[in-house]
Formats: structure tokens, sequence, C-alpha cells
């Protein structure tokens, strides 16, 4: 298929779902739907539309997913990861092949242009299959381990028990599935509660993995907000893992209410935020560093947490990169996300909207805004900032969306600089553009990071190629799509047996 007949499908199938029947979503538990009397969904670009509803998983819900997870789950674990492996797959497959429709609902409900609805697809698809190797590796029978003569020693992993998978609004179908296949990899059932802002897309998602053969036990759908569904689950005893990808607040407060739960200490797996810097030096290449720092901060409508929160430009340079960033957003269009020619949609919800609004009205005071984008009417669009600082102190915080700010520094002084965005306490990405090697090595001394990109964009990580995550007020680890990230779902098992016991040692006989 042609580029641009990509497009008209996409088109096609986003316009659909504008003049459809409304979608509806709600619990799926142990395979079976509810979704009779929600509350309506509209999109974030246009409130006037109804595009499905939504019913919440109630605390009965809640119990009745837990009860058959827990239930399950023995059974499920002793699959083997082989087979489990094949499910992983074809919950995989099943993603490719509904590329189209997942795109068009990705831009319909969570307002994800059509570049990053195909990239989040086959994200999801990697993750399915990386995931799937990892399994059947690592979960697949017993590890012989050295040990003396007259004994033997096997490791073997296996699954916790049940994993709650809350996942965010900004990558609704691939965290989404990277969180819950990798907790069934590793033999555990989950009880997955996604964003309260893109039910839909998880409930497409759980339909399409439980018709590519996942049973119904191992996976339930629990859709709701934090504070009703998600604190029932952290709270809840029968719950043997927390996998959270959100904001540092949230995170914090999950992990004080596992701490103060009675019975096992328990694990959570957090990716959050991060305060993402890029330094430029004066050898940078001016259109190469315009191109990534407009992907960085504005793809996505800044809604990711990899996203370029921070610019440092040389002072010798700076005006003349900003004179071209401020150009180059020009050329930006802002608008419908079903649209193939879109390059930012709008944010997510009116909650994001008017916190936006709120902060670059305060800059307007506090620091220099050197440009704002003008946004369309109606939704939820917001114009792109670019925001000059007069020091690093002005910024405690991220502000997740489009707005950039920019720092002026002299390069000679990037172990001070570097210092001060290392003070803030996060480390998720961070950027570099410098034909130096020795300026790259000086700025991942100063910052560390969990994931450094040079010379190129700062987001976009691939599965098993750029595993994903920070350290700090960013994530606890390990990294998502990378060789260490199931281990932590895992329970490991040893069994040591003195086989002289038994009438002696057999491996003797061949020395």
């Amino acid at each position: 298929v042609s580029q641009a007949g990509e497009r008209d499908v996409l088109e096609q199938n986003a316009a659909k779902l504008e003049t459809g029947p409304a979608l509806a979503a709600g619990p799926i538990l142990s395979g079976e739907p509810k979704t009779d009397g929600g509350d309506p969904v509209s999109p974030p670009f246009d409130l006037s539309r109804t595009l499905g509803t939504v019913l919440e998983a109630s605390e009965a819900d809640i119990d009745t997913a837990l009860d058959a997870a827990v239930a399950f789950q023995p059974e499920w674990d002793a699959l083997g990861g082989a087979k489990r492996a094949r499910i992983l797959a074809a919950m995989g497959d099943a993603l490719e092949n509904n590329m189209d429709r997942l795109c068009a609902l990705m831009a319909q409900e969570g307002g994800k242009t059509f570049g990053d609805g195909i990239a989040e697809v086959r994200e999801a698809v990697d993750f399915c299959r990386y995931y799937a190797v990892q399994a059947e590796e690592k979960f697949e029978g017993q590890t012989r381990l050295p040990g003396p003569a007259g004994e033997t020693n096997h490791i073997s992993m296996h699954g916790r028990g049940v994993f709650a998978c809350i996942s965010p609004w900004n990558f609704p179908l691939a965290i989404f599935t990277g969180q819950i296949t990798a907790a069934l990899g590793a033999g555990n059932t989950v009880v997955a509660k996604p964003a309260e802002q893109t039910p839909l897309i998880a409930y497409e998602a759980v339909r399409l993995f439980h018709a590519a053969g996942l049973p119904g036990e191992a996976l339930h759908l629990l859709p709701g907000r934090g504070e009703t569904v998600g604190a029932k689950l952290t709270n809840d005893p029968r719950v043997s893992g927390v996998c959270f990808t959100g904001g540092t607040d949230t995170a914090r407060l999950i992990n004080k209410t596992l701490a103060d739960r009675s019975g096992p200490i328990i694990p959570l797996i957090a990716e959050t935020g991060g305060l993402n810097g890029m330094f430029v030096d004066t050898t940078a290449l001016r259109e190469q560093v315009i191109d990534d720092v407009l992907v960085s901060a504005f793809g996505s409508a800044g809604q990711r947490c990899s996203a370029l929160r921070v610019l440092f430009l040389p002072n010798d340079t700076a005006d003349l990169l900003i004179e071209g960033l401020t150009g180059a957003m020009d050329e930006l269009k802002l608008g419908h996300p079903g649209k193939a020619d879109t390059d930012v949609g709008p944010v997510i919800d009116g909650e994001a909207h008017k916190m936006l609004s709120d902060y670059v009205a305060r800059m307007k005071t506090q620091a220099k805004l050197i440009k704002q984008m003008e946004a369309p009417e109606g939704g939820y669009f917001f114009g792109p900032a670019l925001i000059e600082l007069a020091s690093l102190d002005e910024i405690e915080k991220e502000t997740f969306g489009p707005a950039l700010h920019i720092v002026r520094y002299d390069p000679d002084d990037i172990a001070d600089v570097g210092a001060a965005l290392e003070a803030k306490g996060y480390g998720l990405t961070l950027g570099v553009h410098s034909r130096l090697d020795s300026f790259a090595k000086k700025v991942r001394a100063a910052v560390k990071a969990g994931n450094t990109y040079v010379n190129r964009s700062m987001t976009g990580a691939v599965v098993g190629v750029q595993p994903f995550g920070g350290e700090g007020l960013s994530g606890t680890g390990p990294k998502a799509g990378g060789p260490n990230y199931m281990p932590r779902f895992a329970a490991e098992r040893v069994v040591t047996v003195n086989i002289t016991a038994q009438g002696g040692d057999p491996e003797l006989l061949s020395l």
C-alpha cells in the first residue's frame, strides 16, 4: 500500500468512528464484558460529540476479578514459559492485524496523530513478541546451577500471584500492553486498570487478547478512577505486585499504601516523569538541533514522559538557534488528529488544558514567553510554547505538555549547570547535541539519566534496543523492554537434592 493510500485508509477509519454507532466499554471479568449504563466519553478535540460510554468497575466487580485471578494463577504459572510465549505472540499478531482500527481509536479517544498511533501499535506488538521470547528463555523449566559432587541444584522462575497493572493515558495501548504482557509472561495473572481518560482503547485491546487465545481468567479489565478502583486494588491483600506508570506523586502514594499493608512485602515497578534536559554546544548542527527539539518537545503535544522540558543553549549561538526554532514552530500544523497532515493534536483533557494555561500565564510574568502558537478553537487544543528562563531555579518540576524552557549557558560550565539539573532529583531522559565526544562525556558525567540520546531526538525508545526507564524521582526500574524487566515480576525458587541419599551420584560414573 502506498504511503498516500495508507493515510487514506487511516482517515477513513477515523471518520467511521465519528459517524458510526457509539462504542461501549466496561469491566471484563473472566472474558465476560459489562458495558450497560456507562458514562459518556468525548474526543478531546470535539467535546460536542459522544464517542462512546464507559462503565466504571464496582467493588463487586473488583472482588470477582481478584478471586478469579487468584484461583487461576497456579494453572497459568504451571503452563510454562513456552506455552505462555505462544499466546503472547498471538496477542501481538492480533494487534498488528488491527492496526488501522487501533490508530483510528487512539486518534479519537486519546487525540493521537496517525504517526504517533502507528508507532504505538508497533511498540505494543514489539512488547508482546519481546516478552514472549523472554518467557520462553527464562521461565521454561529449571536451570542447573553448579554445586558439589553428590548434590544437584536447580533454579526456576515463577509468577508471584496477581499483578495490578495501572497504566497511563499518554500511551494507552503500548504501556498498557507492555505491563500486561510482562506480568503474564512471568506467570502472573493480571487485573488491569487503564487510565480513566482512555478506557475504550484498553477495552478493545483486552477483547483482542482474549480472542487471540489468552484465557479470560488470566486477564481482567477494571476501568475506573484512581481514587476508587486504583485505591482498592493497591490496598487489597490478594494483589501480589503493582506495576504503575504515571505521575511521581501518585507513585509515592501507591508506595506508601503498599508499605502500610499487612502481609507480604510486594514489589512496586514504577515509571514516572522527568525534568528532561538537552544540552547543545557550539559545534552542533543547527538544522538537526531544531528538528530534534521540535519532535522531542512538541511531538505528541508534549505528553510523553521522555519529552524535552529544558533546552540548554550555548551563549554564543543561542539567538541563532532560537530564531530557527520559532520559525520552525510556524510550520507545525495543529488540528484534528484524525487528519493525516496534523502534526500536533489536543492535550488530553480539561484538567491538563487548565494546568498548562495557568502555567504559561504565570510564566509570562515570571519569565520570558518567546513564542506561543495559536491553538484551534474548540476542544482541548493548546498552542506549543517557548519560554526562556533566567535560571533553572525558576522551575522545580515537570510541566506535562507542549511547554519548552530555554536556559542559556556557557559550555565551559557544564559541570555546574549539569549539577543544577541533577539536583532536581529526576533521571529519565537526557539529550546531547555536539560533534565532540568529549562534550557528550562531560554531560553524561554531570547528569545521570536512564536514557541518554546523543545527536538525535529524545523520544521513541525501541523495545529491546533502548530499554526505557529512569531513576531517582523518575522511577524504580528495571527498564521496560529490557532484559531485566520480567524477572522483577517473578519469584525465584531453588531446589537442592542430596542425591547420595538415593544410592550414589550417577554423574561420578562418567568421570
